[in-house]
């Protein structure tokens, strides 16, 4: 048979979103799909966390793009001096002052987002005492700070969710490393690695995390290095145990024979069947570390004081008790994102669940 033939006899992979895709990544989309409540959480959570990628398009202080005397700027990516605009000072244009916002319109126009508020915007027009309700100007009212609630639950979401998904990923690929090398290598290795786990799992890591977040200056890096400390652990069990199931079987022994070396096995032969398990706790892990960034920004040990926080919004809504909206709408975001996340794992999981994936 000519290498034509042997080629064009080959039965083609199916395709997924264009990528040529084994039948069990199919079956497994396909199961994933049949889970309708997780298959529309997921892409809720995904559109919602897309759009929140845009948040300087969407809330900011700054118009979109300026034109001015046939001159097109674009003030929310560079700062102009206000003699841009035919002002008197060189200093930064705030294109919410009457005065320049009349320059501009005399010589051009602007194209402002649809809420004209950056996160950090102090409303300095509001009908009374801050915080104010919602109203057609402050679709969610304003917090204690005269700050517009909707913007900041836009930058908010959109940080907390960052911080969550570069927390789960960094975490899960230490976890695993080690997991990995535990289960692969076992005897004393094992034994000395959960032995230290344990003492490791001991220590009073809430009581760890309040300290150093006291000690240190906050900020979205140290506090993603602090939380790494406690959160790197939690897939070192699932993947040591199936290494310790699957590296005596015989395709794994066969490759030892051939002179493959370990970092291969692991990595080709072992670590796929490992990585099953792991992928249907990631969601959940997610929920996790976005609750506890929530917790420690409500106990004030979190992001730096005025980021945009969906902790400090609930905890304004603890000391507000006049103003309902706050505490309410803190509540509807953070329950509407972890149910999301939680509904998506579900799925997740009857996705890689054999009984459902193999018929």
């Amino acid at each position: 048979m000519s290498a034509v033939a042997t080629v064009a006899s080959r039965p083609l992979r199916p395709r997924l979103f264009g990528l040529r895709v084994t039948p069990l990544t199919l079956r497994r989309w396909a199961a994933f799909k049949a889970n309708r409540r997780g298959y529309v959480s997921a892409i809720i959570f995904l559109a919602l966390f897309g759009i929140s990628l845009f948040a300087e398009l969407l809330a900011n202080d700054r118009p979109i793009l300026v034109q001015y005397e046939d001159s097109y700027y674009f003030p929310i990516f560079r700062d102009y001096p206000e003699t841009t605009f035919g002002g008197t000072f060189e200093t930064t244009a705030d294109y919410r002052d009457p005065y320049v916002r009349q320059l501009i319109a005399d010589k051009g126009w602007a194209i402002w987002p649809p809420i004209p508020f950056s996160y950090r915007t102090a409303v300095t027009d509001l009908a009374g005492p801050a915080p104010t309700p919602p109203d057609a100007i402050n679709w969610l009212g304003t917090d204690d700070k005269a700050r517009d609630v909707f913007a900041r639950i836009i930058y908010g979401f959109r940080i907390s969710v960052l911080f969550g998904l570069v927390l789960t990923v960094v975490s899960t690929v230490i976890g695993v490393i080690a997991g990995a090398v535990q289960g692969f290598y076992g005897g004393w290795v094992d034994l000395l690695f959960q032995r230290f786990l344990e003492v490791w799992g001991g220590l009073p890591f809430l009581y760890v995390l309040l300290i150093l977040s006291s000690v240190i200056v906050p900020g979205f890096w140290t506090l993603l290095g602090i939380m790494l400390l406690v959160s790197w652990t939690w897939p070192v069990g699932v993947v040591r145990a199936e290494f310790l199931r699957t590296r005596n079987f015989e395709y794994v022994r066969a490759a030892k024979g051939l002179g493959m070396s370990d970092w291969r096995i692991m990595t080709k032969h072992i670590l796929p069947n490992a990585l099953v398990a792991t992928l249907t706790f990631l969601p959940f892990t997610l929920s996790g570390s976005v609750t506890t960034l929530t917790a420690l920004d409500f106990l004030g040990f979190g992001l730096p004081p005025g980021s945009p926080s969906l902790g400090e919004l609930l905890q304004q809504g603890k000391e507000n008790l006049q103003a309902p909206w706050l505490g309410t709408t803190g509540f509807i975001v953070i329950g509407t994102m972890l149910t999301l996340l939680v509904f998506t794992g579900e799925a997740i999981r009857d996705a890689f669940d054999p009984r459902k994936t193999i018929a």
